[in-house]
C-alpha cells in the first residue's frame, strides 16, 4: 500500500498492483457490513483498532510522502513528543473488497511480525469515518542508493553487509509464515542520518501470509525484481529469495540483471534468466559474490537458495572479510542513475495525486482512451495537454514536462498505454 516513513517527494520501476475485480467501494455510503469493533451501520476496514480519533493522541504535521493508496505525514505523540510515521489511507480510495483486504492484512502483518532492528515497527491503528491510520515508527536517514552514493568509497564489502541485512529480514518474515513480495531497494529505509544507523524493511502493502507447500498466481510486486514463476503464476516464497538476488546483482554492477525498454521486454528477459557478469566492474568482483548472485537467480524455484541458504553461503559468512576494494565510480554515477530516477517517478506520482481526483486517476484506462485521438496507440505532449483540459484539469506545461519525461521510457516523446499506466500507478 506504498511506503510508510520518510521518502523524498520528488520514480522506481514501475509497480504491478494486483488485477483486482471492482466492486462497488463499501464506504460510498453509511450501510454496510461492520468490521471489528465500533457497530452501527458503517464498514470498519480494521478489526481492532487502537481507536477511532487519532488526534486525540496524536498531532498530524507536514506531509513525508505519498502512494496511490496513502499519504504519510510526520505525527507527533502529544503527551510524550516522539516523532512517529503516519500512513493515512483514504477510504474512498478503497475501490473494492480487495483493496479493503489489502489494507487489513498489511496491519495484520505488521502486528504479527516480532521486533526486529531491521524491520520498522507498528505503534498505533486509528480508524473513522473517512481515514484508517497507521503509525509507525520514523525512519527519516535516506533511501539505501542515496547513501551509498553520498560515500566516498563504495566497495564489495559494503555490499554484503547489505544484503546479510535484507535477507535476514527475508528469513524473518519466512520463519513467521509472511512473503513480502515487493522487495525492492525503495523497500528500506535507514532508521536515521547517523553512520551507523540500521537499515530497516518499510513495507508490507503486498505481502501475505502462506503455509508450507502453498502455491499463488496473483501477479504482484515491481517488474525488475518478480521472479519468473511469478510471471507464471504458479508462486511461494522463494520469490523473496530472487528479489534480494536482483538487489545484490544492482549493489554490485549498478544496473538490474534484466532491463528492457518495456515491460513485456522485462518480462521476456526475467523468464531467459541469462545474467551478464562480463560487462564493468563484473570482471574485479570476487567469484564468491558471482556464486551467491547465481544461486539467488536460479529460475527454478525449487533449486534455488532458501534464506537460510544464502546467510550461510560464504560470501555473506564472510562479509567483514569481502574484498574492500572500490567497485569504481560506473557503479556509483547507476546508482545516482537509479536513484534520480525513482524520485522522477515519485515526484510524478505526486503530480498526478495533486492535480486529479480518485475517479479520473481510477478511470486511467478511460482517460488513456479519450486523449488517444488518432487511435495509435500512444500520446504525445499536445493530446495529454488537451486531454486534461477535457477532463476538466488542466496541469501546468512544467509539471506535464515532468510527467512526459518519467513515463515516457523509451524516449520517443510519446506515451503508449504500458507507459502511461506504468507511470501514473502506484510505484
Amino acid at each position: 500500500m506504498g511506503n510508510c516513513c520518510v521518502t523524498p517527494s520528488t520514480g522506481s520501476p514501475t509497480n504491478n498492483k494486483k488485477e483486482k475485480k471492482k466492486k462497488p467501494n463499501p464506504f460510498s455510503n453509511d450501510h454496510g457490513v461492520s468490521y471489528g469493533s465500533g457497530g452501527g451501520n458503517k464498514a470498519w476496514v480494521l478489526k481492532d483498532p487502537t481507536g477511532r480519533d487519532i488526534l486525540a493522541r496524536y498531532e498530524l504535521g507536514r506531509e513525508l510522502g505519498r502512494g496511490e493508496f496513502g499519504i504519510t505525514y510526520l505525527c507527533t505523540d502529544l503527551s510524550t513528543g516522539d516523532k512517529f510515521a503516519c500512513k493515512s489511507i483514504s477510504k474512498k480510495k478503497l475501490r473494492s473488497a480487495v483493496d479493503i483486504e489489502d489494507v487489513r492484512r498489511e496491519v495484520e502483518i505488521m502486528k504479527h511480525m516480532p521486533k526486529h532492528p531491521n524491520i520498522v515497527s507498528l505503534k498505533d491503528t486509528y480508524e473513522d469515518d473517512n481515514a484508517v491510520h497507521i503509525v509507525m515508527e520514523l525512519c527519516e536517514g535516506g533511501e539505501l542508493f542515496d547513501r551509498i552514493v553520498a560515500r566516498g568509497h563504495y566497495t564489495e564489502r559494503a555490499a554484503a553487509a547489505v544484503t546479510k541485512t535484507i535477507v535476514e529480514v527475508v528469513q524473518m518474515c519466512h520463519k513467521h509464515g509472511v512473503m513480502h513480495r515487493d522487495l525492492k531497494p525503495e523497500n528500506f529505509l535507514f532508521a536515521n542520518k547517523k553512520e551507523n544507523a540500521p537499515l530497516k524493511a518499510i513495507d508490507f502493502g503486498l505481502s501475505v501470509f502462506f503455509k508450507p507447500g502453498e502455491q499463488f498466481t496473483e501477479i504482484v510486486g515491481s517488474p525488475y525484481y518478480m521472479a519468473p514463476e511469478v510471471l507464471k503464476r504458479n508462486y511461494g516464497p522463494e520469490v523473496d529469495v530472487w528479489s534480494a538476488g536482483v538487489i545484490l546483482y544492482i549493489l554490485l554492477c549498478g544496473v538490474p540483471p534484466f532491463w528492457a525498454e518495456t515491460e513485456q521486454g522485462v518480462a521476456q528477459a526475467i523468464i531467459r534468466s541469462v545474467i551478464d557478469f562480463k560487462r564493468d566492474p563484473w570482471p574485479k568482483v570476487s567469484d564468491n559474490a558471482k556464486d551467491l548472485v547465481k544461486k539467488m537467480l536460479e529460475p527454478e524455484p525449487k533449486k534455488r537458495l532458501t534464506a537460510q541458504e544464502v546467510l550461510d553461503h560464504p560470501w555473506l559468512q564472510n562479509a567483514k572479510k569481502a574484498p574492500n576494494v572500490s567497485l569504481g565510480e560506473t557503479v556509483k554515477a547507476r546508482l545516482k542513475q537509479f536513484s534520480v530516477m525513482n524520485k522522477l517517478k515519485k515526484r510524478a506520482l505526486r503530480v498526478v495525486a495533486e492535480h486529479l481526483s480518485v475517479e479520473e486517476v481510477a478511470g486511467i484506462k478511460d482517460a488513456f482512451q479519450m486523449m488517444d485521438t488518432n487511435n495509435r496507440g500512444k500520446i504525445n505532449l499536445e493530446e495529454f495537454r488537451n486531454g486534461l483540459q477535457k477532463l476538466g484539469q488542466p496541469i501546468p506545461d512544467a509539471d506535464l514536462q515532468i510527467l512526459m519525461e518519467a513515463a515516457d521510457v523509451d524516449g520517443d516523446g510519446t506515451l503508449n498505454y504500458a507507459e502511461f499506466v506504468a507511470g501514473f500507478s502506484s510505484p
